[in-house]
């Protein structure tokens, strides 16, 4: 019991120190919260589908950024390599501008996921392309689908005996659409943990540093997540 509640402390306060060691007050940053309650339908050994909603908080976490629902799908080729896609709505609160309010946004992904053990080590590594555009407003308007192709890996540690093994990613997003500058506008850096209930899902907490690049100002967010998945397994 002892040497549990040790593991406990070790793994709380790393995620501690690392939010606390890089959350930046300066004034082109940004403190921000994203909350999450997802479910999670396990068809059998190859397809995977999941339900979320997300809620997105900004400026310090006092103002609402968006908000979605997002379905997603999973296809398991093989032990270690997936592929997945995901569909978004996206509501989100455009406060700056002469021009302020709600926007509706629809964006789509498509994954190619591979992932690997070395030891007591889980290496993970994501290709995807995404596409996100605005509803109501055409190209002829001036609106193009803004569009990524982000690389991510990530690296989790099995501590025997012990169900909060830490986990760290990091992800670069390539950014291309019309009419605007092109390239590599962004990275993110993400420490978290993953706590899996006997019979009613897993909670997600991690802390991530999102920066921007190319920029003469380069805009920092910290972020805060918090996400429930309950899990339906027919396998």
């Amino acid at each position: 019991m002892a040497n549990k509640k040790n593991k406990a402390t070790i793994t709380i306060s790393i995620l501690i120190i690392v939010i606390t060691s890089n959350i930046s007050y300066s004034q082109n940053s940004d403190l921000a919260n994203w909350t999450t309650i997802g479910l999670e339908y396990k068809l059998n050994k190859k397809w995977d589908f999941g339900l979320e909603e997300q809620l997105r908080l900004k400026e310090n976490i006092s103002t609402i950024d968006e908000y979605f629902t997002q379905f997603n799908t999973e296809y398991s080729v093989s032990k270690n390599f997936t592929l997945g896609a995901g569909l978004r709505y996206i509501k989100e609160n455009d406060n700056e501008g002469n021009i302020q309010g709600y926007e509706n946004h629809f964006r789509f992904n498509a994954d190619v996921s591979y992932k690997h053990k070395i030891n007591d080590f889980t290496l993970k590594y994501r290709l995807r392309y995404q596409n996100k555009n605005e509803l109501g407003i055409s190209s002829s308007e001036g609106d193009y689908a803004n569009q990524h192709i982000r690389f991510k890996t990530s690296v989790g540690y099995n501590i025997k005996g012990w169900k909060l093994d830490p986990e760290f990613s990091a992800e670069i997003f390539n950014h291309f659409e019309k009419g605007e500058d092109n390239g590599y506008d962004k990275y993110r850096l993400t420490f978290g943990t993953e706590y899996k209930f006997k019979n009613s899902g897993k909670i997600n907490l991690f802390y991530r540093i999102e920066k921007e690049l190319n920029q003469s100002i380069p805009k920092t967010t910290n972020i805060i997540g918090l996400k429930y998945t309950y899990t339906i397994n027919n396998k």
